[in-house]
């Protein structure tokens, strides 16, 4: 099993729009990086725990967690002309955009801010962290994700 962090803003698609999705199930789309893509494509595989991360809004930070229930697959919005993910630069027979599907697993009742986790000695891996490292897919390290995972439980 491995471990990931996928950013969200949170007025696009946030955690309780997951939790609000049948069966707390939602595809991953629109990923438009290629590392963040070769990650989906090649790396994240069935059962691996993602954390959720909402970026880009007042409180920034880990929210909860979700589990991978599909592996990559062609992200479908990339032809559609009518999605803000369209991409008419990628052909049908060789598509350049992959998804995953993810399912809730677990909401936390305080946001693990940024802020707090770049101040955790314990946590040096993981590209929040680092300069210029804030894909939004980026891989966890088990030690860091246990790390993270026990400060978030344990919040409030």
């Amino acid at each position: 099993m491995q471990y990931w962090l996928f950013k969200t803003e949170p007025d696009a698609f946030s955690i309780d729009d997951l939790i609000a999705m049948p069966n707390q199930t939602e595809h991953w789309d629109g990923i438009r990086n290629y590392q963040a893509r070769n990650f989906l494509r090649d790396e994240v595989k069935l059962g691996d725990q993602v954390f959720i991360y909402h970026s880009s809004c007042k409180d920034v930070g880990i929210v909860g967690v979700a589990e991978v229930v599909k592996e990559g697959y062609v992200d479908h919005t990339q032809f559609d002309p009518e999605s803000k993910y369209f991409d008419p630069k990628s052909p049908k027979d060789k598509p350049r955009w992959m998804m995953v599907d993810i399912q809730f697993k677990q909401k936390f009742s305080k946001i693990l801010p940024l802020k707090t986790i770049k101040n955790m000695p314990e946590i040096t891996d993981i590209g929040l962290v680092k300069k210029g490292g804030r894909l939004s897919i980026m891989p966890v390290q088990q030690t860091e994700f246990e790390c993270l995972l026990s400060r978030c439980q344990g919040a409030g």
